[in-house]
């Protein structure tokens, strides 16, 4: 599985009515152009591509390196999709906030409507990965925007988001699904970041950080799901000698509060849990009510019973992606205010070489080929 990664400046506002408006056409034209010339797994492998995407959506005139890009972007392409149905070529499902949690409802329905046989498994490759980006890699980022990209054919990717107030950062996840082979151990196969982590944007310190897809994170893995087959008294009981002693769990202030372990609730979470035997991290990472807290609670103790380090490694670690916000201007006048007549006019370029390309008249998108070779 490709999995990658790009941080961004916290930006509030919203896109102008008339701009995103033409986000939605020109974004739904660009789709649909790919998906013609490359067909949509490549559309999906480029929307998994952090760097394509932020250049994207500089393209499409949003601000061109502010984590808005991400959610008016998929908001445009959601939209487009509503817009062109399977015209587009590829399915758009979930979004911001509240919005991002229809996601599974969202591509279920889609799944049963184009006849797509393996609804089932897009419905957990959603759940999933937002599951291992909130839970399994606990970097200080809270997720709150989640979009589902998938195809008739059963290919998915995932564009998604989280906030970290404290350092006025987004961080962007993306998931290609092309070739799955485990959720929760290394499941990248390149990662990039837009910014330097080190220089631009101090996220969480490393002890706070929490990496249960690291490689060598396998044996707590195995552990933590162990300790929930086990006896849950077991476990509370050396969680309650960790709150009581000298214990890994304590925060910078080197003092341990109650608040800092929930140990009735964490009970009743693994009580719950242990009902349904998970045979592995991944079926736990996926029982309802196991969150953040309490896999960083059992990975810690984990490591105290059977002696399985956690690993505090960020999984993050260019080109020049911000050219394309001269495409078209952006939103905030950077680095010129939107020329609309320009972008009406690019519109109707692409979505008349689209519709002619269609209909067997390939002029138009040899013209466009023949360009983008010019810049190159």
């Amino acid at each position: 599985m490709k999995r990658a990664f790009a941080e961004l400046p916290l930006h509030s506002g919203k896109a102008p009515s008339a701009l995103f408006d033409r986000m939605v056409r020109l974004s739904g034209a660009v789709v649909m152009a790919i998906v013609d010339e490359h067909g949509s797994d490549e559309m999906l492998r480029r929307l998994a591509d952090p760097w394509w995407f932020q250049a994207f959506g500089c393209l499409l005139g949003f601000d061109w390196h502010s984590s808005g890009l991400t959610t008016v972007t998929c908001g445009a392409l959601k939209e487009a999709y509503r817009a062109y149905g399977s015209e587009l070529g590829v399915v758009v499902a979930g979004g911001k906030g509240a919005t991002s949690r229809k996601a599974p409802e969202e591509i279920a329905r889609a799944a049963d409507r184009l006849g797509v046989s393996q609804g089932e498994r897009l419905v957990y490759a959603s759940r999933m990965s937002a599951k291992v980006d909130s839970a399994a890699v606990q970097d200080g980022y809270a997720l709150y925007h989640h979009s589902f990209f998938f195809t008739p054919r059963g290919g998915w990717c995932v564009v998604q988001q989280g906030m970290n107030e404290g350092c006025g950062r987004a961080r962007r996840y993306h998931w290609m699904g092309e070739s799955v082979a485990d959720f929760v151990c290394e499941p990248h196969a390149g990662i990039g970041d837009l910014f330097s982590p080190s220089e631009d944007a101090p996220g969480s310190a490393s002890g706070d950080l929490l990496n249960m897809i690291a490689a060598e994170a396998g044996p707590n893995r195995a552990a933590s799901a162990a300790l929930v087959r086990d006896d849950p008294e077991r476990l509370l009981e050396t969680l309650q000698a960790a709150v009581e002693g000298p214990t890994l769990f304590a925060p910078a202030r080197h003092v341990l509060l109650p608040i800092d372990v929930n140990l009735p609730r964490l009970g009743r979470i693994v009580a719950a849990a242990h009902r349904t035997a998970p045979k592995d991290f991944e079926a736990l990472l996926g029982t309802p009510q196991i969150g953040p807290k309490a896999i960083r609670s059992l990975a810690l103790t984990a490591e105290i019973i059977y002696g399985a380090p956690v690993s505090h490694r960020d999984p993050t670690r260019s080109k020049r992606w911000a050219d394309y916000a001269y495409a078209h201007g952006g939103k905030d006048g950077h680095p010129f205010p939107v020329d609309r007549r320009l972008y009406d006019q690019d519109i109707a370029v692409v979505t008349d070489a689209v519709r002619k390309s269609r209909l067997g008249h390939t002029e138009k998108t040899e013209a466009l080929r023949r360009l983008a070779r010019l810049g190159g």
